[in-house]
């Protein structure tokens, strides 16, 4: 039974993966599916525990405050986005700036009245994003109960 469902949100797909799409494609098969904008997706785990839901979320050489972490009516929404700028001076006033823009976002659907909101925690280590989703009490599973006969 999955009790937690992905939604992928990549507003704005690379500039490599857009010309790999339109070279690689197969142009006879014009299905929305048949698109690779995902590949700057970060990788998450999920594990289902009694006690909760741990996802991580593998986003190396970001920074604690590039992510952002949000429930919105049973939706947990991960997000980040980080900038950099480079600029390199070179001789006869030729100037080169390179900049990246990394930007991604993913959502998933939590078990209605299930878990504990407001208890959910995050950190940020070695480049996962640990979050933690407690469940309510009446969600965990209880163990077997055994009854004596009198």
């Amino acid at each position: 039974m999955r009790t937690l469902v992905r939604q992928n949100s990549n507003l704005f797909p690379s500039l490599p993966s857009l010309l790999e799409d339109f070279f690689s494609r197969d142009w006879a098969d014009s299905r929305p599916g048949n698109r690779s904008y995902d590949s700057t997706l970060p990788a998450v785990n999920v594990r289902e525990t009694n006690d909760n839901f741990a996802i991580e979320v593998a986003a190396p050489g970001m920074k604690r405050d590039d992510f952002k972490v949000e429930l919105d009516n049973n939706v947990l929404t991960i997000s980040s986005q980080r900038e950099e700028q480079q600029d390199q001076q070179q001789e006869d006033n030729y100037t080169r700036r390179e900049f990246s823009y990394r930007y991604f976002q993913r959502s998933f659907t939590l078990p209605e009245n299930k878990v504990e909101g407001e208890k959910i925690a995050a950190r940020y280590v070695d480049g996962i994003l640990h979050i933690t989703v407690p469940k309510k009490e009446e969600a965990k599973v209880k163990p077997v109960k055994q009854i004596t006969i009198g």
